[in-house]
């Protein structure tokens, strides 16, 4: 099943300043606001597999920089900026 959130990332894949709404996780409900020029259906599902791919790899790099954050810690070494974040 295809979340709201990969269908959004991949339409911002297509047009990062893309504006819209949908209800109940349903393309055919995509309303596109303020001037945005509609994508087709059939574009925005072409893209969701870079979606999800890169949803589960921004997940993925969440938790190994907590995972780095921590052995590091628990040797007494120094964080970066973004594992202390």
């Amino acid at each position: 099943m295809t979340t709201v959130e990969e269908i959004f990332r991949a339409i911002k894949i297509i047009n990062p300043n893309a504006e819209m709404s949908m209800s109940e996780n349903n393309l055919d409900t995509l309303v596109w606001e303020n001037g945005t020029t509609p994508i087709s259906v059939a574009d925005i599902e072409k893209k969701l597999p870079q979606a999800k791919q890169e949803l589960t790899d921004e997940k993925q790099a969440k938790i190994d920089l907590k995972v780095s954050a921590k052995t590091k810690l628990m040797n007494g070494e120094a964080l970066t900026e973004d594992e202390a974040n």
